[in-house]
């Protein structure tokens, strides 16, 4: 099957939140076809649905923590975050071409990225009962993900060369004493992010069974019609 990949590079989370919106409404009525967006955030922390105040702390109320915005989303998973230095990925995908339910999703996207780390000599598994990818005791990636009208959002965050003193403001995955890790640690060595997005995208094609082709972002976009709707993420506060 053919798929389409966009690399957004750099952007802000709000703006790939309504990106993607518009993207899995045009998937919803067959415009589009499978697509995987790939990007790095700059610096926010977001919330899933199981997020509680206990994990965020003044957070919660504020809708900030040292300078960095706090916002609610409706993937599922409690609160992480993201920024410079991550590989953050959102497949727009029709469910149950691939798989049964939500379960077996989340068990092929931490598929993808032990694959994708294999080559990297970075020895990732899963742990049970607690979704996402990590090294020993301690996580290098985060997966949480929405699937309404048959169709995937949200996704994926790989921590390759960011910064982890953020996560300190937080529980994060709501699991106490969860220690972060990321690729650069792991194996000691400056890997390019572009590097490790090629090891994720080709990862990805083999767990799905997808030919991803690369698109020009803004005239794919322009030539599929699919507009931004309306921002999703909302400040935590309230939430």
């Amino acid at each position: 099957m053919i798929g389409h990949l966009l690399d957004l590079g750099l952007t802000d989370y709000q703006e790939a939140s309504r990106l993607q919106v518009a993207l899995h409404q045009a998937r919803v009525q067959n415009a589009i076809g499978d697509t995987l967006l790939l990007t790095e955030h700059l610096p926010v922390y977001t919330l899933g649905r199981t997020t509680r105040p206990a994990h965020v702390g003044e957070g919660w109320a504020r809708g900030m923590i040292n300078g960095i915005p706090v916002l609610s989303t409706d993937r599922g998973g409690s609160v992480t975050y993201h920024g410079p230095g991550q590989v953050v990925g959102y497949p727009i995908l029709r469910l149950r071409t691939y798989c049964d339910g939500p379960k077996a999703y989340v068990n092929r996207l931490e598929e993808v990225l032990i694959r994708a780390l294999d080559p990297l000599k970075v020895p990732a598994g899963r742990r049970a009962g607690m979704p996402g990818v990590w090294v020993g005791d301690r996580k290098i990636a985060a997966v949480g993900v929405r699937i309404s009208e048959g169709v995937t959002r949200h996704g994926f965050a790989l921590n390759v060369a960011n910064v982890l003193s953020p996560f300190a403001a937080i529980v994060p995955c709501g699991l106490a004493g969860a220690g972060m890790t990321s690729v650069a640690l792991v194996t000691g060595a400056a890997l390019e992010l572009e590097a490790v997005g090629l090891a994720v995208i080709g990862a990805f094609q083999e767990v799905f069974g997808l030919a991803l082709q690369k698109e020009h972002v803004a005239e794919w976009l322009a030539s599929t019609d699919a507009r931004p709707g309306p921002i999703e993420c909302v400040n935590s506060k309230g939430a």
